[in-house]
């Protein structure tokens, strides 16, 4: 059981009410985190910059890569909603989860997603290189911006221990 309960929109104010319908309005729907997050607009407007982030991304990386940084993190953190909200896009897409076999971009931003999530002080010099030989500036500070969302997103779930969407019940890892 969560240790903070969802909003209730029925009783909600209105800036909490219109922050939902925003919400639903730009992303079609609500998750379990969203309607926690929603106690705060502000908490939940900068979570969701993780979308702005994300469109800033496309340009150069794909949305397979941006699901494979983002599952990375959730597993190095043992998130197991944001684990398994990644693994419904990639099997939605078509991929198999644990047969994807990353090209030698992913295997990149993986190892630096890797270890950008478990020790943010000890992302190896090599990786960094290597990122900055393939990627301008900006899109570095995006990705490193990406990878403090997802991380945060991380915490956020575990330590309140938002309870799993049941549309997400059957991408589970078995």
């Amino acid at each position: 059981m969560a240790h903070l309960s969802p909003i209730d929109y029925a009783t909600a104010s209105d800036d909490i009410r219109a922050e939902h319908d925003r919400e639903l309005a730009l992303r079609g729907r609500m998750t379990n985190m969203k309607r926690i997050l929603l106690h705060s607009p502000a908490a939940h407007r900068i979570y969701a910059e993780w979308f702005t982030l994300r469109d800033l991304l496309r340009p150069t990386l794909d949305d397979r890569a941006i699901w494979l940084i983002s599952k990375a993190i959730a597993e190095t953190m043992r998130a197991e909603i944001p684990v398994t909200f990644f693994r419904r896009a990639l099997i939605d897409s078509g991929l198999d989860p644990e047969a994807i076999e990353p090209t030698a971009e992913e295997t990149l931003l993986i190892e630096f997603a890797n270890a950008t999530a478990a020790d943010a002080n000890a992302v190896p010099d090599e990786t960094w290189a290597a990122l900055k030989a393939r990627y301008d500036e900006t899109l570095l500070v995006n990705l490193t911006a990406f990878a403090g969302i997802m991380v945060a997103t991380c915490v956020f779930t575990n330590a309140v221990k938002v309870e799993l969407d049941p549309e997400l019940e059957g991408y589970r890892r078995r």
